[in-house]
């Protein structure tokens, strides 16, 4: 899956609105225009078509969902004494999947169960064990990274539960 299909997929698990995507990009810290967001969202199979379609980058992914947990719970202030903790970015392919599940946990206030329901509304059994080597700091000895199909199915099982 690349950034597009991710953020097509879950525009539509959501029902995002196309100046709610610019709104929320711009909260993430990216000026993107809702003819941007358009050409974002445009899938075409055709590689002339395939031109006016505008490749979401890591960072651009990146931004939209730090915008998306802005969007949906508030800036958060930081707490006097609190010093600022860099946020997990997307610095390779191999952990987009992971960065995804943890920020829409985060903006969507999802709990472990909440996140294991989705799964299983997808038709997928994951263990809480296997969700939280997921959810885990890349780097630390239980980390796992999180393939395609399971991201695939988390965004499947959030447009069954949003949508019905």
């Amino acid at each position: 899956m690349d950034n597009n299909d991710i953020l097509i997929r879950l525009r539509y698990a959501l029902e995002i609105k196309n100046s709610e995507m610019a709104e929320i990009f711009k909260l993430g810290g990216e000026e993107v225009s809702v003819p941007e967001v358009v050409r974002i969202l445009k899938k075409s199979d055709d590689e002339e078509e395939n031109d006016s379609q505008i490749k979401l980058t890591n960072s651009m992914l990146n931004s939209f969902l730090n915008g998306f947990i802005i969007y949906k719970r508030g800036r958060q202030e930081p707490k006097p004494g609190q010093t600022n903790t860099p946020e997990p970015t997307i610095e390779n392919y191999s952990n987009i999947n992971n960065i995804l599940l943890k920020k829409i946990k985060i903006a969507l206030s999802l709990t472990t169960e909440d996140m294991i329901d989705v799964f299983k509304k997808a038709g997928l059994n994951v263990s809480k064990g296997e969700l939280g080597a997921f959810l885990r700091k890349e780097g630390h000895k239980n980390y796992k990274v999180c393939l395609d199909n399971f991201a695939r199915n988390f965004l499947k099982g959030l447009t069954i539960k949003y949508r019905g």
